[in-house]
């Protein structure tokens, strides 16, 4: 049996190749960028007004004083948007607007507030030196042209989408969307609500479907693969590695129960690489598979459902993540508020309450309920804290590592 460290090293020396595509900004979310993305423009494109005010040039003030005050002539006034129109004259002022292109000969900029006119509103009265390039941004001063905006491998937020429209970024080359094809097996479950004590609602289809947006992939319902039907199973994986599906994840059958059939059909099949138990707790039977010379890939989760969604979150959305080629995750750090005991060779996923304290630092709670079949702990944890092999006894006050539950947190550094 596996420890957790070498699984994660067999499945990252397994990845997938995903390919490229371009697209449309606009269906950009959550997308993977396949390449650099670099700037084609300056931003600020000019020159242009950080506040309302009046623009003058700095030089024409370089004698004034409250003793020997001057006139601007106010030639007109500039609003964002609107071409910078006019020709700098001596002892010349012009209104700009927030975001007002600076005209040419002018290079500073005097706040509203500090204005004095004459009766007639036709000059402002300047009366003490000004710096030159006052309350101006300069173009370029946030995006050169060739600046990158987003590194290879960013997965791409709102936050992304507000900048690349702004700097004129309309197509993006972007990882394609993985598809899962997602097998639950057993006699047991059922896709009823009102099911006698010996049935199971299925549960684990609806919680890996529940993520594929926050975690990128498309997702394929197979349906119910039931005890008897292990020939059936094998059918359709043959046809399904001559298909566009790239993941082939089943729930249930891969201990070494009667009716687990999954380990032996899977192994009928030419792979690359193959891997069976991990020292995991919630998930020990978990089992995957590449498949030879195909992109292709088999995750064997546990039919239990916090079993079946630690597998998830610690080895299929990891190995989806490298097999894009994005960040690695790394784990938020918290303070453990209470003590923790487990056996020493196991790693162990814990359901916990992420939180901060009055003094900022970041803790973490251990919830009551670990056992697999509980799933009250998991309707108030927020994140799984990370308790690794080599080690049994964690006691209060240690620094441990967490992962959201229901999202990455990849974006966060």
């Amino acid at each position: 049996m596996k420890s957790y460290n070498q699984a994660k090293k067999i499945l990252t020396n397994a990845k997938l190749t995903i390919k490229d595509e371009i697209i449309n900004i606009n269906s950009s979310l959550n997308r993977i960028v396949s390449e650099n993305v670099l700037s084609k423009v300056n931003y600020p494109a000019g020159d242009n007004a950080a506040f309302d005010g009046f623009t003058v040039r700095a030089q024409d003030t370089k004698k004034l004083s409250k003793k020997n005050p001057k006139y601007f002539k106010i030639l007109g006034s500039l609003a964002a948007g609107d071409r910078p129109k006019f020709r700098y004259k001596k002892l010349s002022a012009v209104e700009v607007m927030t975001g007002a292109l600076i005209p040419k000969g002018f290079d500073t900029i005097i706040p509203i507030e500090k204005i004095r006119f004459d009766k007639n509103k036709k000059n402002i009265l300047l009366n003490e030196k000004l710096n030159k390039y006052s309350h101006i941004r300069f173009v370029g001063s946030d995006f050169r042209i060739k600046d990158i905006i987003l590194k290879k491998g960013t997965q791409i937020n709102s936050n992304h989408i507000l900048a690349l429209k702004t700097l004129g970024i309309q197509k993006l080359k972007v990882k394609k969307i993985p598809s899962i094809l997602f097998f639950s097996t057993g006699n047991e479950i059922s896709e009823k609500t009102d099911i006698p004590n010996w049935k199971v609602r299925n549960s684990n289809s609806y919680y890996v479907k529940s993520l594929a947006k926050k975690f990128s992939f498309n997702f394929i319902d197979g349906g119910i693969l039931r005890d008897e039907e292990e020939k059936l199973f094998k059918n359709k994986l043959n046809k399904l590695i001559k298909s566009d599906i790239d993941l082939i994840i089943t729930s249930g059958a891969v201990s070494a129960g009667k009716y687990d059939f999954i380990p032996n059909v899977v192994k009928s099949l030419p792979l690359q690489t193959y891997l069976k138990s991990v020292a995991i707790r919630p998930g020990k039977p978990f089992m995957f598979a590449k498949i030879k010379n195909k992109p292709k890939a088999i995750f064997g989760l546990p039919g239990n459902p916090m079993s079946s969604a630690a597998c998830f979150r610690f080895f299929v959305y990891p190995y989806l993540c490298h097999s894009l080629q994005t960040n690695e995750e790394k784990p938020l750090k918290a303070v453990l508020k209470n003590s923790f005991s487990k056996k020493k060779d196991f790693t162990r996923f814990i359901k916990c309450k992420l939180s901060t304290n009055q003094k900022g630092v970041q803790e973490v709670e251990v919830l009551k309920g670990q056992e697999s079949f509980r799933i009250k702990s998991f309707i108030n944890a927020n994140a799984w804290g990370s308790f690794p092999s080599g080690k049994s006894k964690f006691k209060k006050g240690e620094i441990i590592d967490c992962f959201p539950a229901n999202f990455s947190n990849k974006n966060f550094y």
